[in-house]
């Protein structure tokens, strides 16, 4: 006797893509606003459906902000929110104008770096639908956190690194606002 057992797909058995949420997501129609979190960085994508595979439209990568001119950390908040500044800012003159938000298998967390990418987005632009009440507060987007709890003294182990380098977080809301300029500029 046959065994008629359904073998899955191969990305659905290694735990990698849960395909009744992405069904869900290209009902939409709309290109997608891909958010994925490493240790280091957060690499967000606009991505299109088609047929033959997806297409990324747009891409960048918290770590690109180095190359504008940003000292700090890849992976907190204010960089998770400028990466969303610039993936919109891309996204814009490349005609792309609505996202939807796809976190993947993700924990999508109100108030986190997620968040903070698509909080960058629509501040360059970008209409992506999503309620008010899971961003980020915009002390946490300009770094008032990391600022405080750098100028309590807490924490030297952890920002070795930036007195090392010289940069001083109390001037974080500074460099965001300039950062952003610069990009605008662009």
């Amino acid at each position: 006797m046959k065994n008629n057992k359904l073998v899955l797909y191969r990305r659905k058995r290694e735990g990698r893509t849960n395909y009744k949420k992405r069904l869900t997501l290209l009902k939409g129609r709309k290109p997608r606003l891909v958010i994925r979190k490493t240790n280091n960085q957060v690499i967000a994508q606009i991505v299109d459906y088609s047929p033959e595979g997806d297409k990324i439209l747009v891409a960048t990568a918290s770590s690109a902000l180095k190359k504008l001119g940003w000292n700090y950390s890849c992976k907190n908040m204010p960089a998770c929110y400028l990466a969303g500044f610039l993936l919109g800012k891309k996204a814009k003159d490349k005609k792309v104008n609505e996202a939807i938000v796809d976190f993947g298998l993700q924990s999508n967390i109100a108030g986190s770096k997620l968040y903070a990418v698509v909080q960058g987005a629509k501040d360059a632009g970008l209409e992506i639908p999503v309620g008010e009440g899971v961003l980020p507060t915009k002390e946490r987007i300009i770094g008032a956190h990391i600022s405080s709890y750098y100028s309590k003294g807490a924490g030297d182990a952890q920002f070795s690194k930036y007195r090392k380098e010289n940069v001083d977080p109390a001037k974080l809301a500074q460099d965001i606002e300039n950062l952003k300029k610069k990009m605008v500029g662009k």
